[in-house]
């Protein structure tokens, strides 16, 4: 085989396997969520600057695009995420700021904007979502997988409310999936197997 076709064959193998991991964590640790009111909770990313940059942003359209279209007027989108910077503002204001301002979102926003963690993200974001029907969390398939499984230590009565959110996609980022796909694998190192169950 040719040194360029093997190139070929090896960076496509690289893509489906990011491919099928995000596609698989996509798809683990959800519960059975039905009912009216749904809470998407979209967790945000280091931001030290003063709008929002390009992955809270990706996080707001997804977050967006999670919510059941029957049910919109019964959803409330919960940004979460405090500041990066002494004196910064808060990764929550910046993702709210997006929606409302640049995608002209109207819904129900909700913001905690004093979690600097994951685990903190979950623990200060359980008030909010006590009343929910279905619950929704938002980020890069593998960050959203382990606050699901931090929501199951924490709150496993509203672990079951989990229900499956617009963050996957087939083909999205596909370039960087490999890269995420070994980043999530090191992030995801915590995780007990039963964690990672794929939900069917």
């Amino acid at each position: 085989m040719r040194r360029g076709t093997a190139l070929a064959v090896a960076g496509a193998a690289a893509l489906a396997w990011g491919e099928w991991l995000n596609w698989r964590w996509s798809r683990a640790l959800l519960g059975s969520g039905g009912g009216a009111s749904e809470a998407v909770v979209v967790l945000g990313y280091r931001n030290p600057q003063a709008t929002a940059n390009l992955i809270n942003r990706w996080r707001v359209r997804a977050g967006i695009r999670s919510i059941t279209g029957d049910s919109a007027r019964d959803t409330r989108v919960i940004f979460s995420g405090g500041a990066t910077t002494s004196g910064g503002a808060a990764e929550a204001r910046l993702m709210a700021d997006y929606a409302k301002s640049v995608l002209e979102f109207d819904g129900t926003v909700v913001l905690e904007d004093q979690s600097r963690t994951t685990w903190e993200n979950v623990m200060k974001v359980t008030p909010l979502l006590e009343d929910a029907d279905r619950i929704k969390i938002v980020s890069q398939p593998a960050h959203a997988l382990k606050a699901r499984a931090y929501l199951r230590r924490q709150r496993p009565d509203l672990a079951v409310k989990l229900v499956r959110a617009d963050d996957y996609r087939p083909g999205e980022w596909m370039i960087v999936k490999p890269l995420l796909a070994l980043y999530g694998l090191w992030t995801l190192r915590g995780l007990k197997a039963g964690e990672r169950k794929i939900s069917l």
